[in-house]
């Protein structure tokens, strides 16, 4: 494997690892909506409907990287995400209207 081959697979692997759409459509509510708190997004929801680009957007809408890694991964990964997102757009739109927007912030019930 040369050299060029190893990084794209590298840069390839960490992109998906890091995809938008994977981590919002693939991976329960409670965890996508963990992962965007920890990145401290200022976005209270998403709605599930291009959840993918949406997520890349919310990162950026976030407080600055210090080691200015993720702002080039996040950049692929709206190409990613954008594709994946028009994919899986049936399933977004039946589950946006079935259980709405992804909270990001709990907030208790008035009851």
């Amino acid at each position: 494997m040369t050299i060029k081959m190893a990084v794209s697979s590298g840069v390839l692997s960490l992109a998906l690892g890091g995809c938008g759409t994977a981590a919002t459509v693939l991976q329960d509510d409670a965890e996508a909506a963990q992962d965007l708190r920890r990145q401290k997004t200022y976005c209270q929801s998403i709605p599930r409907v291009y959840s993918g680009l949406t997520y890349d957007f919310c990162v950026l809408n976030a407080p600055p990287d210090p080691t200015g890694f993720l702002v080039p991964l996040i950049l692929v990964d709206l190409a990613l995400s954008g594709a994946l997102d028009t994919v899986v757009l049936p399933y977004t739109i039946y589950r946006q209207g079935v259980d709405g927007n992804l909270s990001i912030y709990w907030r208790p019930s008035r009851g």
